[in-house]
């Protein structure tokens, strides 16, 4: 069985997790370092990046993560997991893994207040998927080699650059899981 890792140090990890279980795909709560050896692709859900990396500094993250990208194991970020993935963030000098190339905005749709539900149309995933966006970032700008997969309102919401997946919204608040699926299909494809 295809074993998905949620990183559990901060965030949406109960939902991430329940949505992968209802793929069929085994879920498995990453805190440990050492776990990332039994897993075959990783989600960074969403929650706050900041204190997410600082986290993953406290806890000696950092260089496992960029060892489990080197090892082409696909990774999934959403909404703060995706500003995780990014090689620039708006306003920043520095990226946290800086895996993903895509430049990110924080916040760039307001507030925890303007937060809303937005039908989208995902490539290779939905043309109905609705997309719940929290405080969420955006994709300014994307590298040669990285798929556009769903816009909103002129802006990207979602992109994916071989074994990387990213998002500007949360897949796992809702009872759709089509994005977790396509997800798990790309794992299932890294391992074949």
């Amino acid at each position: 069985m295809t074993k998905i890792g949620v990183l559990g140090l901060q965030g949406a990890v109960r939902e991430h997790v329940r949505s992968i279980e209802a793929c069929g795909a085994e879920a498995v709560v990453i805190k440990k370092v050492e776990q990332l050896a039994h897993i075959d692709g990783l989600i960074i859900p969403g929650g706050e990046s900041t204190t997410m990396r600082r986290l993953m500094d406290k806890y000696g993250f950092m260089e496992p993560l960029k060892q489990f990208a080197r090892e082409g194991k696909p990774m999934f970020g959403t909404c703060a997991g995706l500003i995780i993935l990014a090689k620039k963030i708006v306003g920043y000098d520095e990226p946290h893994l800086g895996l993903m190339d895509i430049t990110v905005e924080r916040n760039s749709f307001g507030r925890q207040r303007e937060s809303f539900e937005a039908s989208l149309t995902i490539k290779g995933v939905a043309d109905d998927f609705i997309g719940v966006f929290i405080r969420a970032p955006h994709i300014v700008s994307v590298g040669d080699d990285v798929d556009v997969l769903a816009t909103y309102e002129d802006r990207i919401v979602a992109a994916r650059q071989g074994q990387f997946l990213g998002c500007s919204f949360h897949p796992e608040l809702t009872d759709d899981h089509r994005m977790t699926k396509y997800f798990i299909n790309m794992v299932k494809e890294a391992k074949e």
